[in-house]
């Protein structure tokens, strides 16, 4: 990764954090209405408000967390060992931050796991309900801790597990 002057790190952080707002929006939409992704991710380069915040953000990522969020199957085998029902049972707007959020846990090893489960609990509380985002912190942090094992080892251990 290369070093990026605090303003152009600002801009980065600002234009991933539109694309994920996006993807939710976009997975939401496709438990909503069952479109395919190809016509969700059309609509919003379209659809006259969503195309402004579109342009502000980093399309490549957008694309990538809202095409997975949609399309991979295996989700749900991911997500339901973490929850007391079934992912199809959990609230839409929360069902559809958890599956992004996943998606990005898995693909996107360059972010710390804390900035993400940051990210998305910050999502949950504007657009989910009330306590939403105390939901969506523990099934994410558990999550995490499958996806990422090396980020939960305790700090003095070695990367095998061994003390140091």
């Amino acid at each position: 990764m290369r070093n990026r002057s605090p303003n152009e790190q600002q801009q980065f952080i600002s234009r991933r954090r539109v694309a994920r707002r996006l993807a939710m929006i976009g997975v939401y939409q496709w438990l909503v209405t069952a479109n395919s992704f190809q016509d969700i991710y059309q609509y919003f380069q379209q659809d006259i408000e969503l195309a402004e915040d579109f342009r502000k953000c980093d399309a490549a990522f957008c694309h990538q967390l809202m095409r997975c969020g949609i399309e991979n199957a295996d989700l749900p085998g991911l997500i339901e060992p973490f929850l007391d029902r079934k992912l199809a049972h959990v609230d839409m707007i929360e069902h559809a931050v958890l599956r992004v959020a996943s998606c990005e846990l898995l693909n996107h090893p360059e972010t710390p796991y804390k900035v993400i489960v940051n990210e998305y609990v910050n999502l949950s509380k504007k657009f989910g309900a009330d306590q939403a985002h105390k939901f969506i912190n523990g099934v994410l942090d558990k999550i995490a801790a499958q996806t990422r094992p090396l980020e939960f080892r305790p700090r003095n251990t070695d990367r095998n597990g061994a003390l140091s």
